[in-house]
């Protein structure tokens, strides 16, 4: 099975041969990813139209609407090719196809998914009345043509006259179709994972075993021994494994490969009565983060704390503390005194105190959206949907594209197939609770 970044990558190539007219490289790139998703199918069906082969086109269209059973473009293009084979009854049947798939609406916007089209009713009904008139159902194309009329939009020429009183003269309509050289592209969002990557980077050191060394940044070693203060970032490395970013207020991130850390601490002064020695606290939210907090801070001071190192939505998480024991298990810290606990709880615990920020998968819910249309994903990193659907939002990627969780699963999708379930949420991520909710699906 191809990787994403290989179907990426040759999708991204394949778009780019048929800007170039190249139809045999983007038919090899198209067809040569195992699996391929329906948008790879229909845009090797396009091409295929393009290179003058309706059957192969056929049967790449085929495989896009069995793969996407609610790609109207795809029943629009399918029935060109029924078209193009002169199978005038099969391309009447996937024109009404793609007009059911409208379910009503005036037009379907593809461009947020990557194709550089919209889908007019009135297209389709005007492809319907051009099968009707090879079929010589001429009162139906009449019938056919008045109908797409009304579906024209307003404010515009009306451009559809010259083919209604061509039809009364019994003259045939080619069909429309796709403009030439459109097809799905991939989305820049996952266009900039295939940049190259400088996995070696520059070493960075932070902490130095020479006491005097006068490095811009270094800090000399600090003591060992009971009763020290020993900060355990050793060497940090300025590269994608192990990278550094300066934050707000003092606050450092490591990046590794399979998670991220953060270091947020307080540089304060130790008063003449000495003061209360730091110590770490990890929280485990849309990444791992690692805070430097009195012993004993309170539930406020942690959340303040904790929003110097992560996005504001990680602050809207449920907090919970990881109870002692090999079997250990997360106990939610609802108030003030389940947090005491904690800290008496992670007092004989090595590590420490380990909270966690709970929503989908460990992350927050920003708020919820409800399905307006269904969405089919197209790749492992889709996330797919029926219309009704409630889905968490978590991330907001683009203008365009939303990361959610729906039925345990966790995916991105275009924004344009929902709208907002209610209002954004303030407080515990989630479901909205029932005062809120209303009669939403």
């Amino acid at each position: 099975m191809a990787s994403l970044g290989d179907l990426v990558r040759a999708w991204h190539l394949g778009a780019q041969a048929v800007d170039r007219g190249d139809w045999a490289r983007a038919l090899h790139l198209f067809s040569g990813v195992p699996a391929p998703p329906a948008r790879l199918c229909f845009n090797a069906g396009c091409v295929h139209l393009l290179a003058g082969d309706p059957e192969a086109a056929l049967r790449a269209f085929d495989q896009a609407v069995t793969k996407d059973t609610c790609m109207a473009v795809g029943f629009f293009q399918r029935g060109v090719a029924n078209f193009q084979l002169a199978r005038f009854q099969e391309a009447l049947s996937d024109f009404w196809l793609a007009l059911e798939q409208l379910r009503g609406h005036a037009a379907i916007d593809y461009t947020q998914l990557g194709l550089r089209f919209k889908l007019q009713a009135w297209e389709v009904l005007h492809n319907v009345a051009s099968a009707q008139c090879q079929l010589g159902l001429w009162t139906e194309a009449a019938s056919s043509l008045r109908e797409a009329m009304s579906k024209w939009p307003e404010g515009s020429l009306n451009g559809l006259d010259s083919a209604l009183d061509q039809v009364q003269r019994r003259g045939s309509l080619p069909p429309r179709q796709v403009p030439r050289g459109e097809v799905f592209r991939p989305h820049r969002w996952h266009l900039k994972h295939l940049e190259p990557v400088d996995f070696l980077g520059k070493a960075k050191v932070v902490a130095s075993a020479i006491p005097d060394d006068q490095g811009w940044g270094v800090r000399p070693q600090q003591p060992q021994g009971p009763g020290a203060n020993h900060d355990a970032r050793s060497l940090i490395m300025d590269s994608p494994r192990a990278g550094t970013h300066q934050g707000p207020l003092d606050a450092e991130t490591e990046v590794g490969a399979d998670r991220c850390t953060s270091t947020a601490y307080q540089e304060q002064g130790a008063g003449a009565g000495g003061s209360e020695p730091l110590v770490t606290v990890t929280v485990q939210c849309a990444f791992t983060v690692a805070l430097r907090a009195r012993r004993g801070a309170d539930l406020s001071s942690l959340r303040a704390l904790l929003g110097q190192a992560l996005p504001h939505q990680a602050q809207l998480g449920q907090l919970s503390y990881l109870a002692p024991g090999e079997d250990g298990h997360w106990v939610p810290i609802p108030e003030e005194e389940s947090l005491q606990r904690a800290w008496q709880d992670a007092a004989a615990c090595p590590r420490g105190l380990q909270l966690q920020c709970r929503g989908a998968g460990g992350r927050p819910v920003l708020y919820q959206v409800v399905a307006q249309h269904s969405y089919s994903a197209q790749g492992p990193e889709d996330l797919g949907f029926r219309q009704g659907d409630t889905v968490d939002v978590l991330c907001e990627v683009d203008q365009a594209w939303l990361e959610g969780h729906c039925d345990g699963r966790i995916g991105i999708f275009p924004k344009c197939f929902v709208v907002p379930a209610g209002p954004r949420m303030s407080g515990a991520p989630g479901r909205l609770p029932r005062s809120q909710q209303g009669d939403q699906p």
